[in-house]
């Protein structure tokens, strides 16, 4: 699951407010050039940039530099769509895709489009999360002469399954991929309806072989499509191999999904490429699947070349709470202990931070197994115990009391305490029941594939995190029908083939804000070299989602979509919270240092580039179909006067 509506639409009341004032500041230097070639930045997805000219003491002065408008809010509902893109500069373009896969090339300096492709998705097909496009790839052949058509190509993989090849000068289809047409991904599948599966997350690119995932309906039913993902030859588009997650799962294992829908990460150097495995079907019980899960909820480490595993390690065993790894595994230098460590970092939905050795996967800081709750509904085998790195802290709060009920009065903080009093409360890895579990953190997260940003000179992990609760309530598969019927507005799943199906609902008072104590929403800095936390503030205000709210409601943060950046000049960067800003914080303290006012909800990662001596700050604000923010489909580009 990528990310559940966490807050229905009485959160989202907008309220325009006027921009932020800021300090001016008088043209700075010209500085040297610094591309963002890939949708993390760099193809190991630290979201970290050399760019410096933005410095914490004038990043006040950032004005809007262009806009440009993908022009698909004249075109199409954005009702369903969640404008997530993170572009990037490459070649000395910039290249945004929009919610419906519009790409286009634009001039770096002004916005200005060079060219546009439109694949024409029909946006009359229901996703399970929406019509959402996070990015495109961008690769150069080194066989191929520079000026030679297609010797650039930009990689598209599109909502409804398709992939596209385009010429990175022009646009065009490269005629020597799959003969110029796109290459069907779901090849072969009986699908049950056209949108059980789509693509949400850029491919990328080892060597001379170019991999995508997917993302696959949740909660459907037992015997799921398979998670497989996929690996083409990077010039003519043709089948390499394929990885099941479940393929090893062990014998009588009914299941599917554990497929990969967040982004992937690579290392070119070692010939490998890291997966962020999802769930395996139906998310909330496992009675049908025994054991562990196979790779699934795994970081999983392929030979890019066979698609072989070299290894993997499973953050969630045989899971019941939709807890699949979001984000884009973070490959980094690490100096846990005084010790440089190649190695991947994860950040999960629980709001838990792994690190692993690269070559190995064994924890870099170490990993305990500590026993869970148990007593699950019948037929269900729990895992005894589940994985818990003893640093950094968790990062979002795990257990719940009726005591802890948040209200703006008594009368909607005694709303709040009698459903948590009615629900079973055990705190994380409490397993889904028939009387309604509570989950905390929600399905949304902790962590969600906006991921984290690595400063590897600092030695700091930047990672942003929503807390609130669900409340998961599994109904025999007999009522399941009856319960659609009687609640249209909720969201009830069949969970077809196992004895129960799922309802599932935000836990939020009369009010519409959640029944949990904030932060509900908040920005962490971490140091690797300790794993110590060194700092966390919230992120985000109540402004757009109830009207005057944030005269009474301070530090509360909002629940939240899309990661940070990290600059050299120790600037972070993000948007996320659901107040229409993209800010920007001191990386050594934690404090806001500027706020800039979005047209549009920003729940998409920003990026950064210097090009012709000048920074700027690029983010998608666009707003997201499942938090129901402000819609709308405008590039904003900050940068210094100058």
């Amino acid at each position: 699951m990528t990310h559940p509506r966490p807050l229905p639409a009485t959160l989202a009341i907008l309220f325009v407010l006027a921009a932020c004032s800021s300090g001016s500041t008088g043209p700075v230097p010209p500085a040297a050039d610094v591309d963002w070639p890939h949708y993390g930045g760099d193809a190991g997805g630290q979201r970290y940039s050399n760019a410096g000219q933005i410095t914490p003491s004038n990043v006040r002065g950032l004005k809007v530099a262009w806009t440009y408008s993908t022009g698909e809010a004249k075109r199409h509902s954005l009702e369903r769509a969640s404008f997530e893109n993170t572009p990037i500069l490459a070649g000395g373009r910039l290249y945004v895709c929009s919610q419906f896969n519009k790409v286009a090339a634009l001039d770096p300096a002004t916005g200005r489009p060079l060219w546009t492709f439109d694949p024409k998705v029909d946006p009359e097909v229901r996703y399970p999360n929406d019509f959402v496009c996070r990015g495109v790839t961008y690769w150069r052949d080194p066989t191929a002469a520079p000026e030679a058509p297609c010797a650039a190509r930009i990689f598209l993989a599109t909502v409804d399954r398709r992939l596209y090849a385009l010429d990175a000068a022009s646009g065009r289809a490269c005629p020597g991929f799959a003969g110029g047409a796109p290459v069907d991904v779901g090849a072969g599948l009986q699908l049950v309806r056209d949108g059980q599966m789509q693509i949400t997350s850029p491919p990328v690119v080892v060597r001379d072989t170019l991999i995508v995932g997917s993302s696959i309906d949740d909660n459907q039913r037992v015997r799921e499509i398979p998670g497989v993902v996929r690996a083409y030859d990077v010039r003519s588009g043709a089948p390499k191999w394929s990885f099941d997650p479940l393929a090893n799962a062990g014998p009588g294992v009914v299941a599917g999904a554990a497929n990969v829908w967040a982004p992937m990460s690579v290392d070119e150097g070692r010939g490998l490429v890291f997966l962020p495995t999802s769930s395996a079907s139906p998310d909330f019980f496992g009675g049908l699947r025994k054991g562990a899960g196979g790779m699934a909820n795994s970081v999983v480490a392929l030979d890019a070349a066979t698609g072989k595993p070299a290894w993997s390690f499973q953050t969630t065993h045989h899971d019941v709470w939709d807890y699949d790894i979001p984000a884009q595994p973070t490959l980094a230098e690490v100096a846990y202990g005084g010790r440089r460590t190649p190695a991947v970092i994860q950040a999960t939905k629980q709001g838990l931070v792994f690190t692993l050795a690269r070559d190995t996967g064994a924890p870099v800081i170490p990993v305990e197994e500590r026993p869970v709750p148990q007593d699950g509904a019948p037929g269900e085998q729990l895992s005894p115990t589940q994985p818990f790195p003893i640093a950094p802290k968790p990062l979002a709060p795990m257990h719940i009391e009726p005591k802890d009920a948040f209200g703006l009065t008594p009368w909607d903080r005694g709303k709040c305490r009698k459903v948590i009093e009615g629900a079973r409360r055990g705190g994380i890895y409490t397993p889904p029941s028939t009387q309604g579990t509570i989950l905390y953190p929600f399905t949304g997260g902790g962590v969600n594939w906006g991921g984290l940003a690595f400063d590897p000179g600092r030695q700091v992990a930047y990672v942003n995190t929503s807390s609130a609760m669900h409340l998961v309530t599994l109904i025999p598969a007999a009522q399941v029908q009856a319960r659609r019927r009687a609640e249209l507005e909720t969201e009830i799943s069949p969970q077809t083939g196992a004895p129960f199906g799922m309802r599932r609902e935000a836990l939020l008072s009369p009010w519409g804000l959640p029944c949990n104590p904030p932060p509900w929403g908040q920005l962490h800095a971490i140091d690797m070299r300790t794993g110590q936390v060194l700092w966390e503030v919230p992120l985000g205000t109540t402004r757009d989602l109830a009207p005057g709210s944030q005269l009474v409601m301070r530090g509360t943060g909002t629940p939240n979509f899309g990661g940070p950046i990290a600059t050299a000049s120790g600037v972070v960067f993000i948007g996320a919270a659901m107040d229409d800003y993209l800010r920007a914080f001191d990386g050594r303290t934690g404090k806001e240092l500027w706020r800039g006012r979005l047209p549009a909800g920003g729940q998409a990662t920003p990026m950064t580039y210097v090009w012709k001596g000048r920074q700027y700050v690029v983010i998608a604000a666009g707003g997201h179909s499942k938090s129901d923010t402000k819609r709308g489909d405008t590039v904003v580009a900050y940068a210094l006067p100058g």
